[in-house]
């Protein structure tokens, strides 16, 4: 028994009424032995899915869609997502050979994926991200787990990672200014050692507070980020 593509199933002839009846809808065929079945399979989106798309724009992403279904299908999704660019009827191995191409361009790729043949893209991506409710695979082979049904991980978690990176970098200079500063005094005798250990100390208390407004909101942090 097989249960997969029209292809994979050879019943490229019942997917292509099926398609013709429903256009939009994504198709799954099953076969056992001579028999086969076509069943089309509507989808609707997430609510917060344009919220989504729109926040990763504003963090400065471009929006790929990179699927296996059928043209149709994703070209509405596209539509109402408002993504140019898509690509559909994509195996696993060509949405590797996908992202090879965006790598060398130069691109950084964040992979969002749920199933079983994005988890290839998923591991070979330079971040990648899955939601709770993905497959074993995706989830293994995916940096981030998000729990929940939102897709406001996707955008927050990248804002909060930014921001992260801002701060430890804010962090790494003031440790060099400091020791650049404190340590020819402390050579030349200039600073006591009570003195000494007290600057340390507060060298490392503004590191500490520096690092703790890492705990804005999540929506502070998009906002912050894409400015």
């Amino acid at each position: 028994m097989r249960l997969g593509s029209p292809a994979f199933c050879d019943a490229e002839a019942l997917a292509a009424e099926a398609g013709a009846r429903f256009p939009t809808a994504s198709l799954i065929a099953w076969r056992h032995g001579d028999r086969r079945a076509v069943f089309a399979v509507g989808q609707k989106l997430r609510p917060d899915a344009r919220a989504c798309v729109e926040n990763l724009r504003r963090l400065g992403l471009e929006p790929v869609i990179l699927s296996g279904d059928r043209e149709a299908a994703v070209a509405a999704v596209a539509r109402d997502l408002g993504i140019a660019d898509w690509r559909s009827g994509l195996r696993p191995d060509e949405k590797l050979h996908a992202l090879d191409a965006l790598a060398k361009h130069g691109r950084k790729v964040l992979m969002v994926g749920d199933g079983l043949n994005d988890a290839p893209a998923l591991a070979k991506a330079h971040v990648s991200i899955s939601p709770i409710s993905a497959t074993h695979l995706a989830q293994a082979a995916a940096d981030i787990v998000f729990l929940g049904d939102s897709l406001n991980p996707v955008a927050t978690s990248l804002a909060i990672a930014r921001k992260a990176r801002a701060l430890m970098m804010e962090n790494l200079w003031f440790a060099v200014l400091y020791n650049a500063v404190a340590v020819p005094i402390a050579i030349a005798g200039l600073a006591t050692p009570l003195v000494a250990a007290a600057a340390m100390s507060g060298s490392s208390l503004v590191v500490t507070l520096n690092a703790l407004r890492a705990a804005h909101r999540p929506v502070a942090a998009i906002e912050e980020a894409a400015s």
